[in-house]
Parts: C-alpha cells; structure tokens; sequence
C-alpha cells in the first residue's frame, strides 16, 4: 500500500512540474490542432513535431541560406527603390503619354 502512495506522489508531483511548466497545455492545443485537422495528415507524429517546432535540427546551411535570403531582399528593396527614382526622372524629360499619341 505504502508502494503506491509513493508512486501517487511522484506522478502528481510529476503533473504539476508539466502543469506549471505549460507542457500540458503546448500538447493540449497541438492535438486539438491535429483533431481539428479536416484532412488528417500521413503521419500524425510529423504533424505533431512540425506543430511543435521539432521538426528537423537547425542545420548551418539553412542559416546561410536564410542569411543569403535577408541580403537578396535588401538588395531587392534597393533595386525597386532605384528602379522608383529613375522612372521620375524619365518622367521629367519625358511628354506625357497624350501628347505623344497626338503627334
């Protein structure tokens, strides 16, 4: 008897650590998400890691590709800013569109 009062207390106090910590909640609201789910997915486990951020280890080369995605970007930005820039330019030197046809 004395046995399982032991193991009681261990499990609820093992309840409470995943209660406070919020761990029971993350795994409540991912299987709701995964019930919810109107296709269910293969593989359930996937989904559950994907739903939890698990779902591959950082690897270095992501991290240069996302490095090499946030330069694109910038430089993306700086071209379509230029791009803005030099079109008012032309405008100025430019007819409008009208006085064109009409000649």
């Amino acid at each position: 008897m004395a046995h399982y009062k032991a193991a009681d207390s261990k499990r609820e106090q093992f309840r409470r650590y995943l209660e406070k910590s919020g761990v029971l909640d993350t795994l409540t609201k991912v299987l709701v998400a995964l019930y919810e789910e109107p296709e269910k997915p293969t593989s359930a486990l996937d989904f559950l890691k994907h739903h939890l951020g698990a779902a591959t280890p950082e690897n270095p080369e992501i991290e240069l590709l996302r490095l090499e995605l946030a330069e694109m970007k910038e430089k993306y930005e700086a071209a379509v800013e230029e791009n803005k820039k030099l079109k008012s330019k032309l405008a100025q030197y430019e007819p409008p569109q009208e006085e064109k046809r009409a000649e």
